[in-house]
């Protein structure tokens, strides 16, 4: 016959409602005595649960818990198999939860399926939580991580690359060719990362001394049809010699448009890509893009949270990955 939580309760001389919470991780209400006997008479008991019980008798959950964003990029992948190497290599298991795109009832959902799970930590991918949410991750007293975004508040560590450095970084990169006409496609104005990228763009032409111009960027959410679009917009006929793509699909949406309209890449324009995935070598041009380390972003955000030390807001390095796709202008 199988084990409720009101059978629970009655054993434990407790309320449904009392073992419905502690087995849910909601435990801060109770004394540890309380939550240790209502989880021990769970297990003894045969509960169906009796896995997330004896993580709450224990106090140590094997379970990492991953909340992923649903942009229309492939930033995730190595960054999940990063997280992936060094959970396997200490036993643990991991959930992937998707939270939508920039969708806080999706987001809110997701973080309280996760806490209420009991999991040991939380990685959060490209999430930038409101203020009712950042309240649920602080008050879960579950270690947390953002992943590949960097945020303004102190008390929201992560782990990302710098992205006014990237925004720098690439334009430098083009300008240093000899590129004075660059175009930026796919940024994604208005968010924290967006707006970071755009002022190291700007910096960059700054220090060579050089103007540039406000049509030349083309904002978006750093999808493929952004690239498309930004490259319709412009045109044929456009004055620009090079394309910064905000993601690497962005910037095949620009090549792949621009060779639509009859235009050779990388002579008549170069097109460089940020991210430097996988999907930079199965395009010809091979595309040439600023290397983020997305696998070691996801490797040393499970470190961090299995070995308990100081949870503190780090940048990883990035390089340039060379390609085709970008050249001197002619």
């Amino acid at each position: 016959m199988r084990v409720t939580i009101k059978d629970i309760a009655e054993t434990a001389k407790v309320s449904p409602s009392t073992v419905s919470r502690i087995l849910t991780g909601q435990t801060d209400n109770y004394a540890s005595k309380t939550v240790k006997r209502v989880c021990r008479i769970a297990v003894q008991m045969g509960y169906q649960k009796n896995t997330a019980a004896a993580e709450l008798v224990t106090q140590k959950s094997n379970v990492l818990a991953v909340i992923v964003s649903e942009t229309k990029t492939n930033f995730s992948e190595e960054i999940i198999q990063g997280i992936h190497s060094v959970a396997l290599t200490n036993r643990l298991s991991v959930m992937i939860v998707y939270a939508g795109e920039s969708d806080q009832a999706l987001q809110h959902q997701a973080i309280k399926t996760v806490i209420e799970r009991g999991v040991r930590g939380i990685l959060l991918l490209a999430i930038v939580p409101g203020e009712e949410n950042t309240r649920l991750l602080r008050s879960s007293h579950i270690p947390f991580i953002f992943l590949a975004t960097a945020l303004d508040k102190k008390d929201l560590p992560f782990i990302s690359s710098n992205d006014f450095d990237i925004g720098y970084q690439a334009a430098d990169y083009l300008l240093k060719l000899g590129h004075v006409k660059i175009g930026f496609a796919g940024l994604n104005l208005g968010t924290y990362v967006g707006d970071l990228r755009l002022r190291g763009y700007q910096r960059a032409f700054q220090k060579a001394g050089l103007d540039w111009r406000k049509e030349w960027i083309q904002s978006g959410r750093w999808t493929y049809q952004d690239g498309v679009n930004a490259m319709k917009g412009w045109g044929r006929a456009t004055e620009l010699t090079a394309i910064i793509g905000a993601s690497d699909l962005a910037a095949i949406g620009v090549m792949n448009t621009a060779l639509d309209l009859g235009m050779t890449v990388p002579d008549q324009l170069s097109v460089l890509g940020i991210d430097g995935t996988s999907l930079c070598h199965i395009v010809r041009p091979e595309l040439t893009a600023i290397r983020q380390a997305f696998y070691e972003m996801g490797r040393r955000g499970v470190q961090i949270l299995i070995n308990h030390t100081s949870i503190k807001s780090t940048f990883t390095s990035f390089d340039i990955l060379p390609g085709s796709s970008v050249t001197a202008p002619q």
